[in-house]
């Protein structure tokens, strides 16, 4: 049974009874109600119906139920009524479940339990949940449930309540200066909450201002769906225009600006710059001047002007020489900072060669032109530099010069003539002046005017200031030129060996065997010489026919060109000892040159394995048997008197740690007597009575002493003091009481040591025929006479200047 009318928020009334089933079966399709029912019944197969089971073949679709957003109310506000065709026959209880009802967010919609009817109860916002899956239940007052449960779907209508949002508030592009119409700049884009589906989140985009308005105020078009910014127009030029701002507004509602809501943002276009404009030199002419024979130095300065964008490979300058230079003593480099180009030599030039140089010079960029743009006559200019003349310092023709002489040549041997030229071939005739610059053995000296050298000594080829054979000098040729100038060349004289030098033998020194050695039977002996061959090796060794015992003891034989060996003769035995043995050795030169070494050779017993032994050693140094015994027999007594006195040593500690004593050691002086001081003689203080001093060996002869003097530092015999006992478990508050009754006890104990007593260290007698000291008046007001204090030595000089000296106190 369909029913229209009720109020305007409830299009549809739909009744679902039993009887109506058999209608829907005969539908071919499903029927939609597309407005929502103000009452929803139940399907008709109830739970506890009286009529028993049914087959239903179809069911009624629930529409969905549609709520606007941002309601003002009021709220409560009824949706629909969920009703049970058994509501007439018991008593029914509806409830509804889901997001929304009994789960989060909770109670945005509630039901009336006994009649039914759903309400919402808050605005509701599409852009936080734009749809609701609730379940309507009817049971009984058991709890029992009597119907199935049914779904209700329930849809947030969009309002256009959100404005199109942009990203960023600035946006930044970049285009080519020149850039044809079409040319894809930028893009844009903005995001509206709103359903999309809908022309609440439809936007469109416009452009609503360009700054600046040049060459047009329209240069960009932005496509209105997407966003995208093109050029619409040619003539961008960086140099005139290098940025564009351009703003932007998007609008929903498809762009309807009397409904939609809009948004703006910026957009910065930057003007990229391309090599467009070729590099032009400010003039067709340069001109500069060098001096001759300089180098790194700016002959020339070139200006350039290019518009393209300064720092960049469309503006920096690139210069190149392209005639008149070909021997390249010039090239152009760019000042980073100006772009200028700086002419600098980088090859000396000789004014007598060249006066003058005709450059061309072109101009370019790092960067190629772009495409249609043709380079401009202002690229190619002329560069003029004159070369100064200065004056030249003289210079030798052969430097190093090379010469051959023999060593040995005498003082004032001329060698060669060492002259220099003057460049300076156009200027006046000057003349030239040499001098000596470096000469490491002076054995050179040169002629002043014309430079010819002659030795001032004999040269040596041996010399330390020869290398190789050469000896190198240098010398000076300075012109008279304004100002003066000089130049130096060098002398290499190759100095030839002659036989100048005897050989020598190695070494000075040896030792052999006094019995010859299957294995070691002489000594090896090297020639050396100073000369080279063929004045030096192989050379000739042999004994000298005087004195005869050294053929008759010795003999020497020539192991190759520069060794030999010499040894003892066979059957010969020689005493341990230091020989002296000469021996000739001569060159290859011619003629040959001899020189007699003498080589100390020692002779002494060996091993086995041909090795001085230590004894021998010593005898060969020199030293008898006799010797030796000696002098090991004293080492024997002085390691025994080392051990002696090392025994004493620890036999007196052990005595000294074993001996029982009161006092130290050291301060015992009752076994000694000690003199402080002599008092004069003849009285009664001499008769000392040993006794007092000895220790004693029992107690019995001090208790049987009768009264005087007598030791009295023994220990008393008297009960010891009884020390109190310390509990075994003391309380801490007794333990100071404890340690002060045991101080008392131990001050009070006359038996414990140090004693108590008098020591009596010496006894001077009973009397004195001095009399007392205490008869001596020192008052100056008497009439003593003490002058005779003078006489009684230096030892009473203070007491004679105190009280004697008449009366200059």
């Amino acid at each position: 049974e369909r029913t229209k009318g009720m109020s305007d928020s409830s299009c549809v009334v739909l009744k679902v009874t039993k009887n109506e089933g058999r209608v829907a079966e005969r539908q071919e399709k499903k029927e939609v109600i597309q407005a929502p029912p103000t009452v929803i019944m139940f399907s008709g197969s109830g739970l506890n119906g009286t009529k028993g089971l049914r087959r239903q073949k179809r069911d009624w679709v629930i529409p969905p139920i549609n709520v606007a957003e941002n309601s003002r109310g009021p709220f409560p506000q009824m949706l629909v009524s969920i009703r049970s065709d058994q509501d007439q026959d018991i008593s029914i209880r509806y409830s509804i479940t889901g997001v929304g009802a009994d789960q989060p967010p909770n109670e945005v919609f509630n039901i009336d339990p006994v009649l039914g009817k759903m309400f919402v109860t808050k605005p509701l916002d599409r852009e936080h949940r734009s749809s609701y899956h609730l379940r309507a239940h009817a049971v009984d007052m058991n709890g029992n449930q009597v119907e199935n449960p049914i779904d209700l779907y329930i849809f947030v209508i969009d309002m256009n309540d959100n404005r199109p949002e942009f990203k960023n508030q600035v946006y930044n592009g970049s285009v080519d200066e020149g850039s044809k119409p079409g040319t894809y700049v930028m893009h844009l884009s903005a995001f509206d909450a709103d359903d999309n589906t809908t022309a609440n989140g439809m936007v469109r985009y416009r452009i609503l201002s360009q700054t600046p308005h040049s060459p047009i105020p329209n240069m960009f078009t932005i496509n209105s769906e997407t966003g995208d910014i093109v050029t619409v127009a040619p003539g961008l030029d960086r140099e005139k225009v290098s940025q564009y701002t351009i703003i932007v507004q998007a609008t929903d509602m498809e762009g309807n600006l009397n409904f939609g809501l809009s948004n703006t943002a910026t957009a910065i276009i930057t003007v990229t710059d391309i090599n467009d404009n070729p590099p032009m030199l400010t003039s067709r002419t340069f001109s500069g001047e060098v001096p001759e024979n300089r180098v790194d130095v700016v002959v020339a300065n070139l200006t350039v002007i290019d518009a393209d964008q300064p720092h960049s490979p469309n503006w920096n300058a690139i210069y190149r020489i392209i005639s008149g230079d070909p021997s390249g003593h010039f090239t152009i480099r760019t000042d980073p900072v100006s772009n200028d180009g700086m002419v600098t030599v980088v090859k000396p030039v000789d004014f007598e060669m060249n006066r003058a140089f005709m450059l061309t010079v072109v101009v370019s960029n790092q960067a190629h032109l772009a495409s249609g743009i043709q380079s401009s006559l202002q690229s190619t200019a002329g560069v003029t530099i004159s070369v100064q003349d200065v004056n030249e310092p003289p210079y030798f023709p052969t430097n190093p010069k090379h010469i051959r002489f023999e060593e040995g040549v005498p003082a004032g041997t001329s060698l060669t003539t060492f002259s220099a030229s003057d460049p300076d071939r156009l200027q006046m005739q000057q003349l030239i002046r040499y001098s000596k610059l470096n000469d490491p053995a002076d054995w050179l000296s040169i002629n002043r005017t014309n430079g010819q050298i002659v030795t001032t000594a004999m040269l040596d080829r041996e010399s330390v200031y020869v290398k190789n054979n050469i000896y190198e000098a240098t010398f000076l040729a300075t012109d008279n030129g304004s100002p003066a100038a000089s130049g130096t060349g060098t002398l290499q004289i190759y100095l030839i060996d002659i036989n100048d030098n005897p050989p020598a033998l190695i070494p000075k020194e040896s030792q052999i065997c006094e019995r010859i050695n299957k294995n070691v039977n002489g000594v090896n002996i090297t020639a050396a010489d100073a000369d080279t061959d063929p004045n030096a090796g192989p050379f000739v060794f042999e004994l000298p026919n005087f004195p005869t015992s050294i053929r008759r003891n010795w003999t020497i034989s020539r192991l190759s060109g520069d060794y030999a060996r010499l040894g003892l003769r066979y059957q010969v035995y020689l005493e341990p000892g230091v020989y002296e043995v000469p021996v000739i050795v001569s060159d290859s030169g011619n003629p040959p040159l001899s020189n007699r070494s003498v080589i100390k050779v020692k002779v002494c017993p060996c091993d086995e394995n041909g090795d001085c032994t230590t004894l021998g050693a010593v005898a060969a140094a020199g030293l008898g048997t006799g010797a030796i015994i000696s002098i090991l027999i004293c080492i024997i007594i002085l390691l025994s008197m080392v051990l002696l006195f090392v025994v004493w040593i620890k036999r007196r500690e052990k005595e000294r740690q074993t001996k029982q004593l009161l006092i130290d050691p050291e301060d015992d002086v009752r076994d000694n007597i000690l003199k402080y001081d002599e008092e004069g003689g003849g009285e009664e203080d001499q008769d000392y009575d040993l006794s007092q001093l000895q220790q004693p060996d029992s107690l019995e002869h001090i208790i049987s002493k009768p009264p005087g003097v007598r030791r009295v530092d023994e220990r008393p015999i008297i009960p010891e003091s009884q020390y109190p006992i310390r509990p075994v478990v003391p309380h801490p508050g007794d333990i100071g009481d404890f340690i002060h009754e045991g101080l008392r006890a131990a001050d009070n104990d006359p038996t414990a040591p140090p004693y108590d007593s008098l020591l009596v260290f010496d006894y001077e007698g009973s009397g004195s025929t001095a009399g007392s000291v205490s008869s001596l008046n020192s008052s100056s007001t008497g009439d003593q006479d003490y002058d005779y204090l003078n006489d009684w030595g230096p030892r009473f000089k203070k007491l004679a200047d105190m009280y004697g000296g008449g009366d200059d106190d």
